[in-house]
């Protein structure tokens, strides 16, 4: 909307009819359109754009009705709080009503000082006066909620509701552990706590990962939830209390309301800092984050501090609180209509946006991963311009059901790809065409396969597919493979940008005159990397089988496969069933195999490495004679007193065992040095024997072990 209209005298009616009618039309509309929005977030908990567009549509508004002051109306969304109370909860009337705070949307450095200047003016400070002390806050995105206490008993829990009157949800609150239902402390007799309701963003994912199960099991009713904000209201006006319990809920405490009977007739405290440290005291979680600060540098540095761990937060935020600190100071400051004068909300840049879908194509990762991606309209968020948003897999896709032509809401968090979260169905055309995801890689050309219990479909072209050439170059040199020392990451961007090799045998073509063209290459450097090619052609079959990246075929794997066939040309060539023979081989490695086998193009690669002269012994099939620990899974974690943990995996491997990345139901062992961690934790909970380095030399002898 273009505000340049309304430049000109302060009495709108002064202008031009056409000017203030244009206005009061304009105004009108932003009213509809913000009670509308505001009652879809606050009231169905099911937003439908994001904070930023209401933030602009609500500082149109204020512009309009700034410029033109009899266009200002009493139900204007600048003059309320929003919300509204839900005809089945009981209604409460706040005896302190439940104020919102302004909100700075400048969001850069800038934007504190302006907070700090206006405090200054406001209380006549002249220059070189001293600092004025604030606390800075976390502005958590999710529920504003009043506890009510009586003689120490949790009685009341409220939401903010319009500010005056708000909903009864006090059944569901009592659910959340970290709300004490009975204060042990000496407090007021009426004491009414003001804080937030969130929900982590763990939590929040482990919600959806069930309700998904839920879907596809056929629940109806089910869905899953757009954000943590959203994901807290919608269990917060449960009227099933039982529900309620079932979606995991937190709590941070950040002021007071209504209060009555102080034991020593006053507050114990002067300023909002100590209030923080008292409600903490009396058993409320208060953020770790909260801090005092001095002047605008102060406020300065915690919006900076805290902006580089906003992506690491556990909970989202979408800015940062700060308030004068003297209790005094905020009385003498007081309010203007809807908000307290000594208090700010200060933005950081939005996370999420509005924009269209202008195609969607598919990209191919390295490691041959199909991943479909929203073409969209340039949009400004999360500090960058966007153009470009995942859509993960073809399950989310359509669950999501993002067409070409949609608007949709684009999320960015720090350095997290950007993603569309969900499409605006107010907004699509009639004709919006259903993303259909292509079988056929759109770089190579080969079949692109998805595997069963996997959302994912992926190129089969493997090492002749161009997306995948450095994953493949950067995996057969690796140390465990074939390896080629001295050829990195680095190294293999210049040779593959360049043109100068493009699949794996290219490597065995290099001349030193090529190589010390390239940057930062001296002869020297080029001469040791010719010396490793050479090196690397003497390997064993097991690394040579590793080394192709077939997927789902690991180091222990790809010894199964060699110690079984015995050749390279017997394991090539195998069935489906002769697979499946291999110890450990399940469909989905037997299947695996024979479709990277089943590509001619890796077949001719094999046979030009072959040519370039990589060599291995090779033998008969070794004898299936059983090995003490076939079937047993273990799981390493620490570090051993004597044994590395290759050396570990070696013996165990050797001894027939699977070894293990994570602990589940299925692991037989954990062997747990110094310093283990979370997999030692998880055994311990699902009851999975315990081994120490002793226990392990132990259980490769042959001894019994029920572990510790």
């Amino acid at each position: 909307m273009n505000l340049d209209l309304f430049s000109g005298s302060e009495e709108g009616k002064a202008q031009s009819p056409s000017a203030f009618d244009l206005a009061s039309e304009q105004a009108l509309q932003l009213r509809k359109l913000l009670h509308l929005y505001a009652h879809a977030y606050y009231t169905l908990d099911a937003p439908e754009v994001p904070d930023a567009e209401y933030d602009r549509l609500f500082k149109q508004l204020q512009s309009i009705e700034a410029q033109f002051p009899a266009l200002l109306t009493a139900d204007s969304p600048t003059q309320r709080v929003g919300g509204a109370v839900l005809p089945e909860f009981s209604t409460v009337r706040h005896q302190v009503p439940m104020l919102s705070i302004r909100t700075e949307t400048d969001t850069e450095a800038s934007g504190a000082s302006a907070f700090d200047a206006r405090i200054r003016k406001e209380l006549n400070l002249p220059e070189g006066a001293s600092e004025v002390a604030y606390v800075a806050e976390l502005k958590f995105d999710g529920l504003a909620m009043s506890l009510r206490y009586e003689q120490g008993i949790l009685v009341q829990a409220a939401t903010r509701g319009d500010g005056e009157y708000g909903e009864d949800v006090t059944h569901n609150i009592r659910t959340i552990g970290q709300i004490p239902l009975q204060l042990l402390a000496d407090v007021p007799s009426v004491l009414e706590v003001r804080g937030e309701v969130y929900m982590r963003r763990d939590d929040f994912d482990a919600l959806n990962s069930r309700q998904l199960l839920k879907i596809s099991e056929g629940a109806k009713g089910e869905k899953t939830f757009v954000n943590p904000r959203n994901a807290a209201a919608g269990a917060v006006r449960q009227l099933d209390s039982n529900i309620a319990a079932q979606r995991p809920l937190s709590f941070f405490a950040y002021g007071l309301g209504d209060v009555l009977g102080w034991s020593q007739g006053a507050a114990p405290f002067q300023s909002h800092y100590d209030l923080l440290q008292t409600l903490k005291g009396w058993g409320f979680p208060v953020a770790a984050q909260t801090k005092c600060v001095a002047g605008a540098a102060g406020l300065v540095d915690f919006h900076a501090q805290i902006a580089k761990q906003r992506d690491k937060l556990p909970y989202d935020i979408d800015g940062v609180v700060y308030k004068v600190n003297d209790l005094g100071l905020q009385e003498k400051l007081g309010f203007v209509t809807r908000e307290p004068r000594w208090a700010v909300a200060h933005k950081y840049p939005a996370q999420e946006e509005l924009t269209t879908v202008q195609a969607i194509d598919v990209q191919v990762g390295r490691t041959g991963k199909l991943t479909p991606v929203a073409k969209l309209a340039p949009v400004f968020v999360g500090g960058v311009t966007v153009t470009n948003a995942t859509l993960h897999n073809e399950d989310e896709a359509r669950r999501k059901d993002v067409r070409v032509g949609d608007t949709v809401i684009v999320r960015r968090a720090g350095d997290v790809i950007p993603e569309v979260v969900s499409v605006v169905l107010a907004h699509r055309q009639p004709d919006a065409q259903i993303f259909t995801m292509p079988h056929i890689c759109p770089v190579c050309g080969s079949a692109a396969l998805r595997d069963v219990d996997e959302a994912d479909y992926r190129c089969s072209g493997g090492l002749f597919c161009g997306a995948q050439r450095k994953q493949a170059f950067l995996h057969f040199a690796q140390r465990r493979a074939v390896e080629v020392d001295g050829l990195g990451e680095k190294l293999i961007d210049q040779l593959v940008d360049s043109g100068v090799v493009s699949t794996l045998p290219d490597l065995y073509k290099l001349g030193l005159s090529t190589l010390v063209q390239l940057d930062r290459m001296a002869e020297k450097s080029a001469l040791n990397i010719l010396s490793a090619l050479e090196a690397s052609k003497s390997t064993t079959l097991p690394r040579f089988i590793y080394g192709l990246g077939i997927r789902h075929v690991g180091e222990a794997t790809a010894k199964e496969f060699a110690r079984h066939f015995g050749s390279l040309d017997a394991f090539m060539t195998a069935s489906l069933e002769e697979l499946l023979e291999v110890s450990d081989v399940g469909p989905i490695v037997a299947q695996s195999v024979l479709a990277f086998f089943a590509q001619t193009h890796h077949q001719e690669i094999v046979a030009q490495l072959r040519a370039c002269g990589l060599r291995w012994e090779e033998g008969a099939p070794a004898e299936r004679v059983p090995k003490p620990l076939s079937g047993q899974t273990i799981v390493l974690t620490g570090t051993l007193p004597s044994l590395s943990r290759d050396e570990a995996k070696a013996m165990l491997e050797e001894a027939g065992a699977k070894v293990a990345s994570s602990v589940s139901q299925k692991t037989s062992y954990v062997v747990a040095g110094s310093e283990a961690g979370s997999k030692l934790e998880k055994a311990l909970a699902l009851g999975v024997p315990v081994l120490d380095e002793a226990g392990l030399l132990s259980l490769l002898k042959g001894d019994s072990n029920d572990g510790t």
